[in-house]
C-alpha cells in the first residue's frame, strides 16, 4: 500500500492507504480529526468541506494522491481553541441547531471572508449556497458571516 505525505493543520502526517481512498476518509479515520463531516459522498453538500491551500474544497471528492505538497485545513485547525473570528460568530449568533453541517459552513465562510473580507448580502449567499443546512439556519448563518466580517475588519 502507498504512503503519503500530508501537511493537515501545519503539521506533517504519513498515511498509508490506496491511491484513490477520499481526503475525507484519510482525516476521519487515519487521522482521527472527525470534524470534517461526511453528508453525501458526491460533492452536493459541503458537509466535507476543507481548505487545501486556503480554498474552501469537498473532501469527500479529492484523492489522497493529490493532495502531496498541498496545505490542508480542517475546523481543527482554523484555531486552536475555537477562537477564529467565524466561529466567534457563530456562537454569538446561536447558529447551530442540529449542528451537523457546521463545519463545512464555517470552513467555506472562512475561505470566503479570507478571499473577500467585506461581502455584501448577495457575495455571502452565493459563497454559501453549496452548504446544505438540514435545520434550515441559513439567515442565521448569512448574519453570522456578515458578523465575523466586522470582527475581521
Amino acid at each position: 500500500m502507498p504512503t503519503f505525505q500530508l501537511k493537515i493543520n501545519g503539521k506533517s502526517q504519513t498515511v498509508e492507504v490506496d491511491n484513490d481512498t477520499p481526503l475525507l476518509w484519510v482525516l476521519r479515520d487515519h487521522v482521527e480529526l472527525v470534524g470534517t463531516k461526511f453528508g453525501c459522498g458526491i460533492g452536493q453538500c459541503g458537509a466535507c468541506t476543507v481548505h487545501v491551500d486556503g480554498v474552501a474544497t469537498r473532501s469527500c471528492l479529492l484523492q489522497v494522491s493529490d493532495m502531496t505538497g498541498k496545505e490542508i485545513t480542517t475546523i481543527e485547525g482554523l484555531s486552536e481553541y475555537g477562537t477564529h473570528p467565524v466561529q466567534e460568530a457563530w456562537k454569538d449568533i446561536d447558529v447551530p441547531q442540529c449542528g451537523y453541517c457546521q463545519a463545512g459552513q464555517i470552513m467555506t465562510a472562512s475561505a470566503l471572508l479570507e478571499s473577500n473580507p467585506s461581502p455584501n448580502e448577495t457575495e455571502i449567499r452565493n459563497a454559501m449556497s453549496g452548504n446544505i443546512c438540514r435545520c434550515a439556519s441559513y439567515n442565521s448563518i448569512e448574519k453570522a458571516v456578515q458578523v465575523a466580517a466586522t470582527k475581521l475588519s
